[in-house]
């Protein structure tokens, strides 16, 4: 699929002069089958309830059949798959994101930040780790498929009415409101290479009829448990596996000593190193005699095996997909009162939980010179230990329990930690609680909506892994600590120390919203208005866990203690002045306590010349308000790419002498501050579209969109090219410094100590542009003979242009890996699709959905990354090809396409058996060396975009039974 599309003005041309979407079609576009007495609805986007669902404003909607027949199991499977979802997906498979097992969507590419999730039209508390510690989202992984009634995307700014965070548009998930009867379903299913085994099963049951009894009870619980895929289980795909010297790269299992790790790494069993010994043949590197080395299990490594790479350590924690279980349940009830009067009732509780590995390599004896930091008491940087004991062991010093340094000179330990578990862990518990209330009705010729609820989301995270290097390096040299194992529990206990931390966010809202018509006749329609009113108060307390607090251990994990409060009023003006032709305009007075108050007003316009032809557009200002992470008490450290040390590799090379070939490629660690003095990010967003439907059974949608953000809030680093770090160095040490003859190195004093951190602020600066164009297009028709019905859908975005401008720098990122510094180089593709063809005859119901997702460049030139031999290494921070000549075939990800096939059969009217086979044809992940935002500690695939290709085929059944 290549789109060649170059303006709104040919594309209109192309499609409504050669017709050349007939036979393809929107995916879950509204219907133009007219109903037998239109309903007056309430559309995602407006105020004031219509007839005709087919808005000013492009709405995508997925009701429970679509959502069924999608062969998912997921809500977040389902979202991630939508044309719109763009770069900075966080999904489940983002193993080293900040809110570690949460999925949030970014509709148009402009992060899960600008995209307003919603639940039955209101606000929903965050997830307590927000996005790189800054972005706050609805995590849609925690909503159950059977409590959701239908989801409506709208894709346009709608600020004017929803207030911050509606950017890019809003995903509206409206629950069930009423249930009947009783439905059993259950589901199983499983992966063909193996993991992955998912188990979902589900009751509903509701009472009561509200037009014949006046009121409606029901109760919906769903369970759903999904097992981890572990990256060993995917070895036999090139995206998995560690070693790329058949590649033209390097070998970066685990214990495997390159010339990326200067030949010096831990291996499956610990020795002692001897870097300053005299007695070395001329011409022979330390690391290249075996004299040098002692083995502390000679059993199972010596200097043979170890430079041969037979001393591997396998990596068999590292995640493609992490372990989940999900309980949720949802009670309503649905109240007739006097005139007319309804009142519902909500209240649920969704519960996951998810066991989620950092994919960091084993903690090793190796030292690093900074033991613990953190960010407190609004933004002053407390370091909270600085230097630690080296493990640099003197002649005859101790080496734990029953070894000494052998050699006349100091000598270091290399090796894996024993005893405390394969790499950093986290168990979390996500709980999101909500209770609201819901009351319409009519009032003094007013249609009169009040809500007001209470949301919660609670996470309890339990960490382990993590080293107290104090405790160690003491253990260590007094003798008590084992290095090969077999250590006491409460000395274990001591050294990494199992701790845990709970997280909370909450918000409590109220909205009043009021409408009717002001003058029934004006021009060819009446004159509509709306009004309302809305508050809400938000409260962030995550703190930081206390062994993090006070730098006992070196742990990353983010925290935010906050809150802020909004209060807003709005109102909508829609109007038929001249016969065919709509008219709208809102706006909306927003003030936070936090930084001040926004105005953002909004038009849009729809007309319609002809019964089956229309022109819409819209126009909307809209803005991001800066929350607790960024302008609270909150604070985190982050890598993100690959620099050489100004200092100590001012070439980059690891083979220059004078060089410290450790500190030529690495990623630096930053240390985020936030900043009271941020003001809102600003939008404007435009839309101008078309309705088309040339035959019975046949409409479609076309919709170009622009998107400009200004005043972004984003860290320095990485989005500041005047940015200049304030390096803090730890003290200086001797260490391995490059001879200048081939790969040997001698021990010797650097330049400068090692870089251990630099600050960076958040700030307002530049802005981000995107323009594309959407389509949606459905036919539906019936076979002659009573042969069934098909039917046939398409959705797909088209990116024209995605730009950024920092410090009067412009960089154009549509299909290349950026902005990796705000998307994790999740990728920014410039088409993605979705096809859909369905069967239906009788019992039977066969749906295929083919999703696409173009191919992409791996340069960043927000980073100043235009070479795409080194992507590897500066955009992703992935040492592939380090030191080495990145081959051409890397330098862009191919295009992917999944196909997923779902077949249901009703066997008699109470029983339904249906069938799943996801990723259809097994497509395999394509490279992308250049993300981080993967799952798994060395794997290349793009786990935002790509990830079905990592699970490949996926098989399930499942059986419904109602009464």
């Amino acid at each position: 699929m290549t789109f060649k599309l170059k303006s709104l003005p040919f594309a209109v041309a192309a499609i409504v002069a050669s017709g050349a979407l007939v036979g393809t079609a929107p995916a879950f576009a509204q219907t133009t089958e007219a109903a037998a007495a239109p309903q007056r609805v309430v559309v995602t986007g407006s105020l004031i309830s219509r007839t005709n669902t087919e808005t000013p404003t492009p709405v995508q909607v997925l009701t429970s059949a679509d959502i069924q027949k999608s062969g998912k199991t997921s809500v977040a499977e389902l979202l991630t798959d939508l044309a719109a979802n763009g770069a900075g997906t966080l999904g489940t498979g983002f193993a080293g994101a900040f809110a570690n097992g949460a999925s949030g969507i970014s509709l148009r590419g402009l992060t899960v930040g600008a995209t307003l999730v919603l639940i039955d039209g209101h606000r929903m508390a965050g997830y307590p780790l927000s996005d790189d510690a800054q972005r706050q989202f609805v995590d849609v992984s925690s909503i159950p498929f059977d409590a959701i009634d239908s989801i409506e995307v709208l894709k346009s700014g709608a600020s004017s009415l929803y207030g911050s965070d509606a950017i890019a548009g809003v995903i509206n998930i409206k629950l069930k409101k009423n249930l009947t009867g009783t439905r059993l379903s259950a589901e199983y299913g499983d992966t063909q290479h193996g993991g992955g085994k998912t188990r979902r099963a589900s009751i509903s049951s509701g009472i009561g009829d509200i037009d014949a009894d006046g009121y409606n009870a029901f109760v919906t619980l769903e369970t759903r448990k999904q097992d981890n895929i572990k990256v060993y289980q995917r070895e036999q795909f090139g995206y998995a596996n560690r070693d790329w010297r058949a590649r033209g790269g390097n070998n970066i299992n685990l214990g495997v000593p390159t010339a990326v790790n200067s030949f010096l790494t831990p291996t499956n069993t610990p020795f002692l190193y001897n870097p300053s010994n005299p007695a070395n043949p001329a011409g022979v590197s330390n690391v290249d005699n075996p004299a040098n080395y002692v083995f502390l299990d000679p059993t199972k490594c010596n200097f043979q095996l170890y430079r041969a790479g037979g001393c591997q350590v396998n990596d068999r924690e590292s995640n493609i997909q992490p372990a989940t279980e999900n309980v949720n349940l949802l009670v309503g009830m649905t109240k007739k009162l006097n005139d007319n009067w309804e009142l519902a009732l909500k209240g649920s509780l969704f519960q996951r939980q998810s066991e989620n590995n950092r994919n960091a390599a084993p903690q090793a004896y190796n030292p690093t010179a900074f033991n613990g930091f953190n960010v407190v008491r609004n933004g002053q940087v407390t370091p909270a230990v600085g230097a630690i004991p080296s493990t640099l062991f003197a002649p005859g010093a101790r080496v734990g329990s029953g070894f000494t340094n052998p050699f006349a000179q100091n000598a270091r330990l290399y090796g894996y930690i024993a005893d405390i578990g394969p790499t950093l862990r986290t168990d979390n518990k996500s709980t999101a609680s909500r209770v609201s209330a819901d009351l319409t009705g009519s009032a003094y010729g007013w249609d009169v909506s009040a809500a007001a609820g209470w949301t919660k989301v609670k996470v309890d995270a339990d960490y382990s892994g993590n080293i107290n290097r104090q405790n160690l390096y003491t253990a260590i040299r007094n003798g008590s600590w084992n290095v090969l194992g077999g250590n006491a529990p409460s000395l274990v206990d001591a050294v990494a120390p199992q701790f845990n931390n709970s997280l909370e966010s909450t918000l409590s809202y109220a909205d009043l919203v009021g409408s009717r018509e002001i003058l029934p006749s004006f021009g060819a329609g009446p004159l509509s208005f709306a009004a309302g009113a809305h508050w809400h108060k938000r409260e962030q307390n995550a703190p930081p866990s206390s062994l993090t607090a006070i730098g006992a251990v070196n742990n990353t994990s983010a925290f935010t203690i906050g809150d802020e409060t909004n209060t807003a009023i709005f109102a909508e003006l829609r109007a038929t002045p001249i016969k065919n032709v709509e008219l709208g305009v809102s706006s909306r007075y927003d003030h936070y306590d936090t930084y001040g108050n926004s105005f953002t007003p909004a038009a849009n316009f729809k007309w319609t010349p002809v019964s089956n032809f229309g022109l819409r557009g819209t126009f909307a200002r809209g803005f991001r308000a800066p929350n607790p992470a960024e302008v609270g008490n909150a604070g985190s450290s982050f890598t993100f790419n690959s620099i050489a040390d100004p200092i100590n590799c001012p070439n980059g090379s690891r083979t220059t002498a004078g060089n410290v070939p450790t500190a030529c490629s690495f990623a630096p660690p930053y240390l985020q501050t936030t900043n009271p003095n941020l003001e809102p990010e600003k939008s404007k967003s435009y839309t101008l579209g078309i309705i088309y439907e040339p035959m019975r059974g046949l409409n479609m949608t076309l919709d170009y969109y622009k998107i400009k953000i200004e005043n972004l809030v984003v860290t320095r680093a990485g989005n500041d090219p005047s940015f200049v770090p304030n390096w803090v160095r730890g003290p200086v040490a001797p260490i391995d410094i490059a001879t200048g003859v081939g790969t040997g190195t001698v021990v010797g004093t650097p330049r400068a100590g090692p870089i251990l951190y630099a600050e960076s602020p958040y700030i307002n600066a530049g802005s981000t542009e995107t323009h594309g164009i959407e389509a949606d297009v459905r036919y539906r028709w019936r076979l002659a003979n009573d042969m069934g019905t098909v039917s046939a859908a398409l959705s797909a975005a088209h990116t024209f242009g995605y730009k950024t401008a920092v410090a009067g720098s412009e960089y154009q990122l549509a299909g290349t890996q950026g902005p990796s510094s705000v998307g994790g180089a999740t990728g920014n593709p410039k088409q993605r699709g979705q096809f859909t063809l369905g069967y239906n005859r009788g019992p039977l119901d066969v749906t295929a959905t083919v999703n696409y997702t173009s191919g992409f460049s791996t340069i960043d030139p927000a980073l100043g990354e235009t070479d795409c031999a080194t992507t590897a290494e500066h955009v992703g921070g992935r040492l592939y090809f380090a030191g080495l000549i990145q081959p051409a075939q890397y330098c862009n990800v191919s295009s992917f396409t999944s196909t997923n096939l779902n077949v249901q059969y009703k066997l008699t009217q109470n029983l339904t058996l249906r069938g799943a086979i996801l990723n259809l044809f097994d497509k395999e992940a394509p490279y992308d060396v250049a993300t981080y935002g993967n799952s798994g500690a060395g794997t290349s695939y793009n786990a935002s975009l790509h990830q079905p290709g990592a699970v490949g085929r996926f098989f399930s059944l499942g059986v419904n039974y109602t009464f």
